[in-house]
């Protein structure tokens, strides 16, 4: 397996534990408060439409040439890795509240209690709480998989990624019965976005023309040069907002 093959393994596995940990949460939320049965068909008709997105546009994209490719997926994943980045810098730094999963879940419990009476047989606002929370969080699990798999040409090997991401987290939240608060889930989208912006970096540049030395090889320099700029932001972020 090349170095870009595993960057990509590593890349979707984070990028959908993350989504995975806040589809979870709020599926535990309805869950527990209102109908586990109609919460559970909400995730499985989301698992469903997202199966079906990947089918369709999965090939699309593989079918485009390799130059056209690369700077449709490069130019996206820097942007959609900047925005992770610059919100998990934000939160590093003291000016955003970080991503608390157990606030989350009260939040969500406290409004499907307020939300009506709850039926004894299917339940219509567990049903769509948990198939619009599955299919928000998935449709970015989709959309990693699909432009890191067909840049590559390995979308099985992302499909793998992004599936054992999500069983993991699944398992886990079958076993706890609660919210998993202590995943370093901050963290983890640090690593993504540096990994997002890194990769589309690369991928752009690589579709528009350019050479990087090395090849492959030039993301050992890429993704520790992103990584020291995020940590360089987080400090000045830091010290600008102890200041103010």
């Amino acid at each position: 397996m090349s170095g870009a093959e595993i960057g990509l393994a590593i890349s979707v596995f984070l990028a959908c534990a993350v989504e995975a940990v806040e589809a979870l949460t709020i599926v535990l939320a309805v869950g527990t408060t209102r109908s586990w049965s109609s919460a559970l068909t909400g995730v499985g008709v989301a698992l469903l439409a997202l199966a079906v997105i990947v089918g369709i546009f999965g090939p699309a994209l593989v079918s485009l040439p390799i130059g056209v490719l690369r700077v449709l997926v490069g130019g996206l994943l820097l942007i959609f890795g900047l925005q992770w980045l610059r919100k998990a810098i934000l939160r590093a730094g003291g000016v955003k509240a970080k991503h608390d999963e157990l606030l989350i879940y009260a939040e969500q419990a406290g409004a499907a209690n307020t939300a009506g009476g709850i039926r004894t047989g299917f339940d219509i606002y567990s049903f769509s709480i948990a198939f619009k929370g599955v299919l928000l969080e998935g449709l970015e699990v989709a959309f990693i998989v699909l432009t890191f798999g067909a840049n590559q040409h390995h979308v099985g090997l992302a499909v793998v990624a992004a599936a054992i991401a999500v069983l993991a987290v699944a398992l886990a939240g079958v076993a706890l019965r609660a919210p998993l608060s202590r995943v370093p889930e901050n963290t983890m989208k640090f690593a993504v976005g540096v990994m997002l912006s890194s990769f589309g970096m690369f991928w752009a540049a690589e579709g528009a023309g350019a050479n990087w030395p090395g090849g492959d090889a030039a993301l050992l320099v890429i993704v520790p040069s992103v990584l020291i700029a995020g940590v360089a932001m987080v400090l000045i972020v830091q010290a600008e907002y102890e200041a103010a």
